[in-house]
Formats: structure tokens, sequence, C-alpha cells
């Protein structure tokens, strides 16, 4: 499990410190708006002009990463947070990361104000795996829902090359990535079970529901 959180590490750097090179602007990226155009949240309208294919969670979100066979990308922040803003100006908003996101993922972005509940789940899995949690939370789902890795802010070369390694060892590792997300998996529904005093068969009913 480690070996899969280096394999997928290798050659990232995370930090605090935005990439000095800024990217295009709203203006000049997609001319077209996706899928949160038609969202109330404010912070999800402010993505609704990213050129990423993003979907709002829900099923047909959800049924696209299971017919595709796709991992799927959950992208979590709020309207005031800082670094959520730089990494949508340095990646989100740039043309080629956006490309590489849409062909090889299911790409959701979730208002944390709006969905606190979702943003727990996440949030424990992220710290499950060792990683300090925060905002902007991003994390990478296999088709069925469970987390494999995660993070918060990267500048964008670190999400470039962290979106590379992510597909490759989707496509060559597979199941050692399973393997992974069912460690993970466990440990949220530990959580799950211990904070709200529910049986094995409530916890399954609570991932269906979530």
């Amino acid at each position: 499990m480690k070996l899969l959180i280096i394999m997928l590490s290798l050659g990232l750097i995370s930090g605090c410190v935005p990439s000095s090179k800024t990217t295009k602007n709203k203006m000049e990226n997609a001319a077209t708006s996706n899928r949160l155009i038609n969202a109330s949240s404010p912070y999800l309208l402010q993505h609704a002009y990213n050129p990423v294919d993003w979907y709002p969670w829900g099923e047909e979100a959800l049924l696209k990463a299971k017919n595709e066979d796709k991992p799927i990308l959950v992208s979590i922040g709020y309207s005031s947070c800082h670094w959520c803003h730089v990494m949508a100006h340095e990646s989100f908003e740039n043309d080629s990361i956006a490309a590489l996101m849409n062909a090889n993922f299911v790409n959701i972005k979730i208002d944390r104000e709006e969905r606190p509940d979702i943003d727990q789940i996440y949030m424990e899995a992220v710290q499950a795996m060792g990683i300090n949690g925060g905002w902007p939370l991003n994390v990478f789902l296999t088709p069925d829902q469970k987390p494999f890795y995660g993070g918060t802010y990267f500048p964008s070369q670190g999400w470039r090359e962290l979106l590379m390694n992510v597909k490759t060892v989707f496509a060559e590792n597979r199941s050692k990535l399973e393997e992974s997300a069912e460690v993970y998996t466990k440990a949220i529904n530990a959580n799950v079970s211990e904070k709200y005093q529910l049986s094995p068969t409530a916890i399954t009913q609570y991932e269906r529901i979530h």
C-alpha cells in the first residue's frame, strides 16, 4: 500500500507555494459552459466555464464511471478558499491539463458547504492514507467509488504528473490499486460505524445513500 502511494507520488512537488507561471484566464479558455452551469452553489458556478468536463455529484457521473470503467476524480472546495482558486487558475483553466483530465477521468466538483457529508468521508479517506487534509481536497476513486489516492493543493506541473501517474497505475497495476482502495474503504466504514453506532447492514445502506 505504501509502495502504491510512492508510485503515484513519484516526481511530484507537493507544497503550499503556487507555480510562478500563470495560465490563461477564464475568458481565454472555454467558450462554452460545462454541467456546473445549472448548479445553485456559487462555488460550483465559479467552475462552470472551466475546460474541465465537470459533473456535479450525482447518478449521472457515477454511472458514467462504471459504464466507461474510468477512475473518478472528486475535487472538493468552497467559494472563499484561497488555494482552491489558485489551483483552479493554474490547472483547471489550463486547456492541456483539462484535456488530460477529460480523457482519463470522470471529474466531479463538490462544494463542501453544500455537501459536508461527502467532504467528511473523503477527508477521512485521505487522512487514512497518511496525508494531511485540507482544501482543495482532490481524491481519486475507483469506478465503484472507493478512494485510492488523494491530496490537497498541487502546483500545475505536479498535478499534470500525478494525473499521468494515476492513469498509468490504473492501467498497469489495477489489482494493487484496488487492494489499497479496499483498505481505505474499510477504514472509512470503521469510522462511520464508531461515529454513528451503525451495524454492518446499516453501513451498507449508508454507503448506498452517499
